[in-house]
């Protein structure tokens, strides 16, 4: 009976499907991720793994699994925590969660730019304290979104899902990625900038690239001192794509007016400093934390084990060239 290792308890959905199919399934229940070692011999002879980001899918991991592995199913969009040539070489295949995120991960994303911008958290905090003395015509003074242009860092389907959004507010829409997307551009009004040029321009910048080599520290020190000192930043994509501790300083020095982030650089643990600035929203990974979506998820990861144990081409394959 073929085997799957879960690494973290995911929505009933997937399991039952996972079950209905005959597998024999086994689940980490740990209140936190699954230590390197457990994971290390939790692995040994299954058939499929269904991995969270953070699981790192390395050679040593699959060197633990041996040659029964057939299938990494990654319970989210991203797989930078998977060395994808490595499960190609060992004719793993590997699979994610396209799609089915998109629009929550949106929704998060703007309510991250509404409470910066808005100063809610701020407010919330001034209500529940006591000290509130009723309205005051200077009193937590925010910015507003009509009018004001915000940059996308990466135009792929989220963030095209954000650029529908910011239209909706009546917002400039400016996208720096590393192709042009002139059909988006055709089809929502959006304009190309090169990087230091959306970065100078927008009163918001919001990013929604994937993690890689080339884009870890994409906003770093010199190209935080391009922005206004206006500007926030609303990062839903993966934390290191920022440097967390120069946007700590930024943010501290006045360079920034705030930011928003579901995502950090050392996740879960943060740069220190960074919870004491009362202009930074934090949110513990909540992109996709819907029960839609979360569900969504689950039933892919599940359907794509399922269809590579019977023989099948998964969906949302990643690694197409294992199959030649």
């Amino acid at each position: 009976m073929p085997q799957v290792f879960v690494t973290r308890e995911i929505p009933a959905v997937g399991l039952e499907l996972l079950k209905e199919a005959g597998l024999t399934v086994s689940v980490f229940s740990g209140a936190l991720p699954i230590p390197r070692a457990e994971l290390l011999l939790a692995v040994v002879g299954c058939s499929a793994l269904i991995t969270t980001v953070a699981d790192t899918v390395d050679e040593a991991l699959l060197a633990a699994a041996g040659p029964s592995l057939r299938v990494v199913a990654n319970f989210a969009v991203g797989t930078n925590n998977i060395d994808i040539a490595a499960c190609t070489q060992r004719q793993v295949v590997v699979s994610n969660t396209p799609d089915v995120l998109t629009e929550a991960t949106a929704d998060l994303t703007f309510a991250l730019l509404l409470a910066a911008a808005r100063r809610l958290l701020e407010g919330a905090a001034l209500v529940r304290s006591g000290r509130w003395q009723g309205w005051e015509p200077l009193q937590l003074l925010g910015l507003e979104l009509h009018g004001q242009t915000i940059g996308i860092i990466g135009l792929g389907r989220i963030g095209q899902a954000v650029a529908k959004r910011a239209l909706g507010f009546g917002m400039e829409v400016l996208y720096y990625s590393r192709t042009r997307n002139q059909a988006a551009e055709s089809a929502l009004g959006v304009r190309y900038a090169p990087l230091t040029e959306l970065l100078a321009s927008s009163d918001f910048v919001s990013l929604h690239t994937p993690l890689t080599t080339d884009t870890r520290h994409l906003l770093g020190e010199a190209e935080l001192r391009l922005m206004k000192p206006s500007a926030v930043i609303i990062n839903t994509a993966r934390g290191p794509v920022v440097d967390e501790a120069a946007l700590c300083r930024a943010l501290q020095e006045g360079r920034l007016w705030g930011a928003g982030l579901d995502v950090f650089e050392h996740e879960p643990q943060l740069t220190p400093g960074l919870t004491e600035l009362p202009n930074v929203v934090l949110a513990p990974h909540l992109g996709s934390a819907t029960i839609s979506a979360r569900n969504s998820m689950a039933r892919l990861c599940a359907e794509a084990v399922i269809a590579v144990l019977r023989g099948s081409r998964p969906k949302t394959l990643v690694n197409p060239e294992v199959y030649g």
